[in-house]
């Protein structure tokens, strides 16, 4: 079996999109696995499955590289409202849906309001989420469709990632893991890096930029928009009238193509 992607990424945080109203898509994680994988498979970072909606104009189904699913990927979001009359749509997930707009060259996407309280993230146990110590480090918790949390480091370049957010992402404290966010101030903004949940560091995180803004928000570290850096480049964060979180950034189509299904 033959079936068609598009390969797409939002600042180096790249995707395989497919069409599951038009063909049959396997959605086994060994199979997801396989797809992702840059020897063995195309290559991704998340794999993208759009389906019919009754709410919105698409389903956007998200696996992590290991087929595990996500709950919400803002850079994947753009890339596939992009797709869409021209970036202007409506995009369900299992999160709930998000209102996309063309922003310039850009694609806008609202991002809903962000979940502060304990359960909501999930934490393991009630907890002040604005300041929860672990591995000697304090950090912001806040669920953007999936659970994050923001720590503040003198300089974020010089963290082990990996390192550090692999062994935060399966501490007890969370239950379903978490996407770690480590970020330092800059002159005009935030220099952020991630460790995304399922066990990998990302160029992007669409959701990441924005749990970064409303954990820098509240600890009045910026105003109502905040530029954050990313490694692939960045993203402008802000709030709208009624306190939903918006993302605007780039998002780019790589390539097209077929892979096989046995």
């Amino acid at each position: 079996m033959n079936i068609p992607f598009i390969k797409m990424h939002g600042l180096g945080n790249d995707f395989v999109i497919v069409d599951a109203r038009q063909n049959t898509v396997p959605s086994d994680k060994d199979f997801i696995a396989k797809i992702s994988d840059r020897r063995w498979g195309v290559g991704c970072d998340q794999f993208i499955v759009l389906d019919k909606s009754e709410k919105a104009d698409i389903f956007m189904n998200i696996y992590n590289y290991d087929g595990s699913i996500a709950g919400a990927c803002g850079n994947a979001t753009r890339c596939v409202a992009s797709l869409f009359n021209d970036g202007n749509c409506v995009i369900e997930t299992i999160s709930g849906l998000l209102s996309c707009f063309k922003q310039g060259g850009n694609i806008s996407v609202n991002m809903g309001k962000p979940k502060t309280n304990w359960n909501e993230i999930p934490l393991s146990s009630e907890a002040d989420t604005t300041n929860v110590e672990i591995m000697g480090y304090n950090g912001y918790c806040v669920n953007m469709g999936n659970p994050h949390i923001v720590i503040y480091v003198d300089d974020a370049e010089k963290i082990d990632v990996a390192g550090i957010g692999n062994k935060i992402e399966n501490n007890p404290m969370f239950p379903e893991g978490t996407n770690v966010e480590f970020i330092s101030k800059t002159q005009d903004g935030v220099r952020m890096r991630v460790w995304e949940r399922g066990g990998m560091i990302t160029q992007a995180c669409g959701s990441g930029a924005c749990a970064v803004f409303v954990a820098c928000n509240a600890k009045k570290i910026c105003d109502n928009e905040l530029l954050v850096h990313l490694d692939g480049g960045d993203l402008n964060i802000s709030y709208n009238e009624k306190g939903e979180v918006l993302m605007c950034g780039a998002y780019e189509k790589s390539f097209i193509g077929e892979f096989l299904y046995d």
